[in-house]
């Protein structure tokens, strides 16, 4: 800890001469921090602490009751916020609750209605309408809980379905190859492709693993960060040869963490570490490419979560195989991979036979049973 600083960490001596961690910020109370410094235990601590930090609760009690600001504390406190959420999912929720306040803090929570909440998404994306409503969704039912309200205004509301756009481009062998040419090995850049290849991480986990996830035995084992506290369970993967060859590459670093920033430290968020990878990825030539809906993608880090996914799957795994590597929650999230593997191997069959066919009919010989030569 002298050599490595986290924002907001602070330490002391117990009377039992135990130093003690803890997360405090200005006006806060301070959270208690478990484990040893730069375990995973401790840096899953730090960093769920770090998304219930709420600067904009200093002087909390000075809102108004009955009020939306009352009721956005009053949720941030509560059990349904803290506990059932993982961090990424509570700093994107705080965000939005945050710029609602900002508009309608002073309001009454009771007097919000189903065409209010209609008016605000109507003037989103789709993409933002959904991530809207379920954040406003979790703060009504906490205020009908708490008797706040009578009813959730935001109960029935439908989103259309937005348009199949494909999402985030999955990483082709050339894209993969062109990538590993530009940066080699040695460089940090590296060792993000291959980690994210080899595990199939989210940027957020792939941006917080570090040495002190090696098992005994070789493999990397953590807990991942989008997925509720209550559920999570451990991801343990064995490492390919290509991810060994990258960190083994890497000069020793005092680092918590594989991925580092231009200043050797630990990215400050998934957002910033997103961000890099995108410069890397425009460094290797690797370009958007404009789709059926004639909006512009790029290959990212995401892409390469998908194409671990796909490998995996063209590999002939099944659905809870392909779960237990990537940590996805559903089968439902799983066997669009296996669906399109599955297409693959079809096409490729079917192709295949059309050959033969035509082999056979080129050759002089008889497709049709039934075809008799001429005397």
């Amino acid at each position: 800890m002298t050599r490595i600083r986290l924002p907001y960490i602070h330490a002391f001596i117990d009377r039992h001469g135990q130093t003690r961690y803890y997360v405090r910020r200005a006006g806060q109370t301070r959270v208690a921090l478990k484990g040893v410094p730069g375990s995973e235990e401790f840096m899953s601590a730090y960093h769920g602490a770090l998304a219930d930090l709420r600067p904009s609760e200093i002087g909390a009690k000075r809102t108004k009751p009955g009020t939306i600001n009352a009721a956005v504390v009053a949720y941030y406190a509560s059990t349904g916020f803290t506990a059932d959420f993982a961090a990424s999912t509570r700093a994107m929720r705080r965000a939005i609750l945050e710029r609602f306040r900002v508009e309608h803090g002073d309001k009454r929570v009771a007097t919000l209605h189903r065409d209010h909440v209609l008016r605000l998404l109507d003037k989103m994306k789709p993409s933002a309408q959904r991530n809207w409503l379920k954040t406003l969704r979790g703060l009504m039912r906490f205020a009908v809980a708490q008797r706040l309200r009578p009813d959730d205004p935001t109960l029935g509301i439908e989103l259309k379905r937005p348009p199949r756009t494909g999402g985030h481009l999955t990483w082709g062998a050339t894209e993969i190859a062109m990538y590993r040419d530009a940066h080699q090995l040695g460089t940090v850049a590296r060792v993000a492709l291959e980690l994210m290849l080899n595990v199939a991480a989210r940027r957020g986990d792939a941006c917080q693993l570090g040495r002190q996830h090696i098992t005994k035995d070789g493999r990397l084992s953590w807990h991942p960060n989008k997925t509720r506290r209550s559920t999570r369970q451990a991801v343990t993967v064995r490492m390919l040869p290509e991810l060994k060859a990258a960190l083994d590459a890497m000069s020793p670093s005092v680092s918590l963490t594989f991925l580092t920033n231009d200043y050797g430290k630990p990215f400050a968020s998934a957002a910033a570490f997103g961000n890099k990878f995108a410069d890397w990825c425009r460094r290797a030539g690797i370009e958007g490419i404009i789709g059926d809906d004639q909006q512009r993608r790029n290959f990212r880090a995401h892409g390469l979560r998908k194409a671990a996914c796909v490998r995996l799957a063209e590999a002939g795994c099944t659905a809870p195989e392909i779960m237990a590597v990537s940590g996805h929650r559903t089968l439902a999230q799983v066997q669009i991979y296996i669906e399109e593997a599955n297409r693959k191997r079809m096409a490729e069959a079917a192709m295949d036979k059309l050959s033969e066919t035509e082999t056979e009919t080129t050759s002089g010989k008889p497709s049709d049973p039934n075809w008799q030569t001429g005397s």
